[in-house]
């Protein structure tokens, strides 16, 4: 028996009992996946994605392993409830016009110790500032570095659009301006690489996307590594004290540690090893996010009906957001439908459910409701 097949063996006895649909993580699966982004960091901590993990318990289990340090959250309002649950350094990893929060943060000592809020304009401080109700508390502040690729003066740009700060210069000088403002403290830096740490370089039956994807990560590593560790050395001679350099992802967690300039590296998603990660040379882990739904009809010869959307990846609608994988049949959404109202229909040998062992996308799973409308498997 393959170590898939045994895996599969062991998800059904497991929830065998139980109704669908189900979603389970396999904990040695998660383990073995926390292991290997520890190997890869090389000695530097990781900071977990709270959003690629979106359960409390799991987030203590990681926590408490060697090799991981803090979280990085989604919104404002997650990160006060994570440091009120005892989480006692989170980093939100985007801008927030939150202003009720704000005023909750600048009002507690607890929260203004444990939670740092992500800047890339000085406006976002005057927001914090007019949300403070009274607050006297110090707000930690973190800066964000754009890390896209331009190329051929600019007019070919790779990557998120996401800050909009990106030079040397400007790094420090929004850190001057933060130092300048009273209430606020500059305490790191976070880049986050997408267009490397995000995508895929080994493209299943596309062999010359796969080629391009290598050569223009390629570049944009070593780009980066360069204006990376510019914008370190000028922020540091504004702020001599900064805490931490935040960068990577799970795609390049070896990649972004063999930087100097950065102190911590990002990862979330490669604890769950969602299906993305099949387009990739750089790792390989185990999948341990799973979820099972019901059959409910049996329409022709091989085929039947599955209740149910999934778990579709956070992020733009795409090719690897919006399939799921099982040990023996993939399953992708009917343009003609919306996948938010969907059933699917799955060719291949039909189980009780389907299947224990599917997992989909990439980034954080995102459970979705689903009434009428058809999804084609094939």
């Amino acid at each position: 028996m393959t170590a898939r097949a045994a895996d599969r063996a062991r998800y059904d006895r497991a929830t065998a009992h139980l109704d669908a649909p189900v979603a389970i993580v396999d904990l040695d699966a998660f383990d073995a996946n926390a292991d290997d982004l520890v190997r890869r960091a090389g000695g530097k901590p990781v900071r977990v994605a709270s959003k690629s993990v979106r359960c409390r318990t799991l987030l203590e289990r990681v926590l408490a392993r060697d090799g991981f340090a803090g979280l990085m959250s989604f919104t404002l309002a997650e990160s006060l409830w994570l440091a009120r649950s005892g989480f006692d350094d989170v980093l939100l990893a985007y801008p927030s016009a939150d202003r009720a929060a704000f005023g909750e943060l600048a009002n507690d000592p607890k929260l203004a110790a444990a939670v740092t809020v992500m800047i890339d304009d000085p406006a976002q401080l005057k927001l914090i500032d007019d949300a403070r109700d009274g607050g006297r508390e110090v707000v930690r502040v973190c800066l964000e570095l754009d890390t896209s690729l331009r190329m051929l003066g600019g007019r070919v740009r790779v990557g998120a659009l996401r800050s909009p700060l990106r030079s040397p210069a400007q790094l420090a000088d929004i850190a001057r301006t933060v130092n300048r403002r009273p209430g606020f403290k500059v305490v790191g830096i976070m880049a986050y690489e997408g267009h490397i740490a995000g995508v895929g370089d080994s493209v299943a039956g596309r062999p010359f996307r796969s080629r391009a994807i290598r050569l223009m990560q390629a570049t944009a590593k070593r780009e980066l590594a360069e204006r990376r560790a510019e914008v370190v050395r000028a922020v540091r001679a504004v702020v001599p004290d900064l805490e931490f350099v935040n960068g990577g992802g799970t795609g390049s967690v070896q990649h972004t540690a063999a930087e100097d300039a950065v102190t911590e590296i990002a990862a979330g998603s490669g604890l769950y090893v969602p299906r993305l990660f099949d387009n990739y040379t750089s790792f390989t882990g185990r999948p341990a996010a799973l979820f099972a739904m019901p059959v409910v009809r049996r329409p022709g010869v091989g085929v039947v009906t599955v209740l149910g959307g999934g778990y579709p990846a956070s992020g733009a609608p795409a090719p690897t957001a919006s399939r799921c994988r099982t040990s023996r049949r993939v399953c992708a959404d009917d343009p003609r439908k919306d996948p938010a109202r969907s059933r699917r229909r799955c060719s291949g040998r039909p189980p009780t459910i389907c299947s224990s062992a599917t997992r989909c996308g990439s980034g954080t799973p995102r459970p979705v409701n689903c009434a009428s409308g058809s999804t084609r498997c094939t």
